[in-house]
């Protein structure tokens, strides 16, 4: 099968799975914010960011270099896979083991900690499923993935409407987040094993070695932990739960759309692997491509979440969270942001550059935790929602200026000024009617902003049914 058509497949049913996944990721939150209330949710929110920070200091950058190293010619993929896999079971384990004495620390209540425990022990399954992450995307089958997490969600909007129905409590909310990802594993565990068997494999020189070579990746996860969730710890501690639940309640929103920019890498990073040294041609090509849909998608989100912020947030935590409409609105320039940083993480990582992309990071990250320690005092949430996208801004300054200098690339997009246009046109189709219903104004904004990238040539017809085409690269595998 060619590329064309293997990624063109993938990035179909990756997006129909991960956008009912999304659709349940929100509808849970909706479930979720009615049941707990601010402060409830405030726990919540709490209670996940710990679970990032669990990743972050886990990760050790071995989902995304066993990736790019399984993607090399002549790989040995059993072998690597089976030793990364060991390892992140060790690292897992030592999270949980210590998780009480990291957690004890902070002034929680202790349903709080508990919950975090649950979070702990469920990160053992999250962690290990993810690096069979980079199997699927070598062989180009992230919908597996993509459908595997989608039946975890179903269980766990499930398990949410029982809990609810039940008047279960807090506890068991966050236990529908253990079932997800225990099932999730499961699922991805099984799928693997149509393309390589897993054994578990102590190899303590070849995992020095990879550790030297993952760990600049491993400590930009932790900074990236840094200035994506500590502003939610930071508020837990210096603010309310309360204060959080607000913050969270548009965070939420915009977290759950990350995957998509993420999903995109990670169906093309194996690509851009392959070729960014052998064929420079080719990854320039993939990469331009890749750019310029970013672009075609950041603009109407953008656009669309501005107008239809309060609507987004009533629907999903009620008009108890009424306050959360303008931190939706700042945040939603942090997201379109993120787009460009997944791209250019992925070619800096691609190039071999991951100590560049360390060194980015960790300034980012000094500008976030020492601006929020500042401001959160004296602005709450306000002050959050507007250092992340700054931080967010530094990160894809930095990273674009490091790829000019480092491998003379740039990012090219054709007619930008049609896509500019099409995005007037759907601001245009906002301020006239103004008064459409929520999901009417949404569906009718896309479908004019659509017609106008055509009218205006923004997007040739092949671009829309293909990322990359056949003529563009070469059979891959």
């Amino acid at each position: 099968m060619l590329v064309a058509r293997k990624i063109a497949y993938n990035i179909v049913v990756s997006s129909v799975a991960k956008f009912l996944s999304t659709i349940l990721a929100l509808i849970s939150i909706g479930l979720i914010t009615r049941y707990l209330g601010k402060d409830g949710f405030g726990n919540y929110a709490t209670v996940l960011a710990f679970l990032a920070f669990f990743t972050a200091i886990a990760d050790l950058g071995l989902n995304t270099v066993s990736t790019r190293e399984i993607s090399r010619q002549g790989a040995k993929e059993e072998e690597i896979i089976s030793n990364i896999f060991s390892l992140r079971i060790i690292t897992s384990l030592l999270i949980l083991f210590l998780a009480p004495l990291i957690i004890w620390v902070f002034p929680y209540s202790v349903e709080v900690k508990e919950a975090i425990m649950i979070v702990a022990a469920s990160f053992l399954f999250s962690s290990s499923y993810q690096i069979f992450n980079g199997v699927f995307q070598k062989h180009l089958a992230m919908d597996k993935v993509a459908v595997a997490e989608l039946v975890g969600k179903i269980f766990q909007v499930a398990i949410i409407f029982l809990v609810i129905e039940l008047k279960l409590g807090f506890l068991w909310i966050v236990s529908a987040l253990f079932f997800y990802m225990l099932i999730s594993f499961i699922l991805v565990y099984i799928l693997s094993k149509k393309y390589i068997k897993i054994k578990f494999k102590i190899d303590l020189n070849y995992w020095k070695k990879f550790i030297q070579e993952s760990y600049p990746l491993g400590i930009a996860a932790l900074i990236s932990f840094i200035y994506f969730k500590v502003d939610t710890i930071m508020l837990s501690v210096i603010k309310s739960s309360t204060e959080v639940g607000i913050y969270s309640a548009a965070y939420k929103i915009i977290e759950n759309i990350t995957f998509f920019p993420a999903m995109i890498i990670g169906l093309i990073f194996p690509i851009m692997s392959h070729n960014i040294f052998s064929n420079k041609k080719h990854f320039q090509l993939i990469s331009n491509k890749t750019y310029k849909v970013f672009w075609l998608l950041v603009i109407p989100l953008v656009i669309g979440t501005l107008f239809l912020a309060p609507a987004i947030i009533n629907l999903i935590g009620g008009s108890g969270f009424s306050q959360s409409v303008i931190i939706l609105k700042i945040l939603i320039f942090a997201l379109a942001l993120i787009f460009f940083s997944n791209f250019s993480n992925a070619i800096l990582v691609a190039a071999n550059q991951q100590k560049k992309l360390m060194i980015i990071m960790l300034i980012a990250a000094i500008f976030n935790v020492g601006a929020n320690l500042i401001f959160i005092p004296l602005y709450s949430y306000f002050a959050a929602s507007i250092i992340s996208v700054i931080t967010e801004l530094l990160v894809v300054v930095g990273t674009f200026i490091a790829i000019y200098k480092k491998i003379n690339y740039f990012p090219k997009i054709e007619n930008i000024g049609g896509i500019l246009g099409a995005g007037i046109v759907m601001i245009l189709f906002f301020l006239t009617f103004n008064k459409l219903n929520f999901i009417v104004a949404g569906g009718l904004s896309v479908l004019i902003y659509s017609l106008a990238l055509w009218i205006f040539k923004a997007i040739k017809t092949e671009e829309i049914t293909s990322l990359i085409s056949k003529k563009d690269i070469k059979e891959y595998e």
